[in-house]
């Protein structure tokens, strides 16, 4: 464990010399993640269990070295001879322990054929992609919304306990004591907040992989300023609820697994300002106009985000 501290400290340093990173700090037990690293030879796995080094659930000496933990998933790591497990760490939530793993993969050799596409992404529709699949903004869900007004309302049942528990100190300061009813409250906000976590990021990964299994040839998507975007007051909520920077990173990754070139376009790129049927470009297009008119050119009337997503196909088409 103390030459894994050492191998992380000297790789944060590298991404720090790198720019890529800020500088390393120690680690806290406010505001550091309870992580721990698990020697790769001294782990073990079954079907159902594992077994880590130096943990265990009993208190009886003679009974450590028999003890497994058991795990919630069943049969999700492979486990047996030949299995080669990489980098193997621990780490809690606040509410669950979960243990990650490396596994050695043959890589795939098959390269895809099929025609490319391109994506638009936005708030209405969460992604539009250039053969005329759309796929929703889960957030407008009942289900969503029903688990959304649930958290509201015990956001501030917690607010009032911690008002009536507001104590004054000698020196006139107010102080909010911390009662066994409030940390249970706060333990039911957390389990509400990572089951709508849990439903987005599950969303997330259905798309993506609906999209890769598909095989195109590339996958274009666009660059988007999203801090930028969520300087707007009226819209940074919707825009941090449906993870763009999280969809993008899925996808580059699964398209890296299977040979798909993925393509970001540039960020001036005018996607949405131009007509992907004659390619003329309109300067007063406004962002409540959700159909465009090529009244310049061609006359054609498309979706907006329909022509978004073939106009950054065409950006592919040019690259590639």
């Amino acid at each position: 464990m103390t030459k894994q501290a050492i191998k992380d400290a000297c790789d944060a340093y590298i991404r720090f010399f790198k720019g890529e990173s800020n500088f390393s700090r120690f680690k806290s037990r406010r505001r550091t993640k309870p992580s721990f690293y698990v020697d790769t030879d001294k782990i073990q796995f079954t079907g159902t269990h594992v077994k880590l080094e130096k943990l265990a659930t009993s208190k009886k000496k003679n009974k450590q070295q028999f003890n497994w933990i058991r795990l919630c998933e069943h049969r999700r790591i492979p486990y047996g001879e030949g299995v080669k497990y990489i980098n193997p760490r621990v780490s809690f939530d606040g509410l669950s322990w979960w243990i990650s793993v490396g596994i050695e993969y043959p890589d795939n050799i098959e390269i895809p054929t099929n025609k490319g596409i391109g994506i638009d992404l936005g708030i209405e529709k969460l992604a539009v992609v250039s053969d005329g699949t759309v796929y929703k903004n889960i957030n407008k869900n009942k289900r969503i919304k029903k688990l959304e007004k649930k958290k509201k309302r015990l956001q501030r049942k917690i607010s009032r306990k911690y008002e009536m528990n507001k104590i004054k100190t000698k020196g006139g300061e107010c102080r909010y004591e911390k009662t066994k009813n409030i940390i249970k409250l706060e333990n039911q906000l957390k389990k509400l907040n990572q089951r709508l976590t849990n439903i987005r990021h599950n969303y997330l990964h259905q798309i993506t992989t609906e999209i890769i299994k598909r095989k195109p040839s590339f996958i274009v998507v666009e660059d988007l300023n999203v801090t930028g975007m969520m300087k707007n007051k009226h819209l940074s909520k919707a825009i941090g609820q449906q993870r763009f920077h999280e969809f993008t990173r899925q996808l580059q990754y699964k398209s890296e697994w299977n040979n798909i070139k993925f393509i970001v376009a540039d960020r001036f790129f005018p996607s949405s300002k131009t007509c992907s049927q004659c390619g003329s470009y309109k300067k007063d297009l406004k962002l409540s106009d959700r159909k465009y008119i090529c009244s310049y050119c061609c006359g054609s009337i498309l979706d907006r985000d329909y022509n978004a997503s073939l106009n950054l196909k065409n950006y592919g088409q040019e690259l590639v």
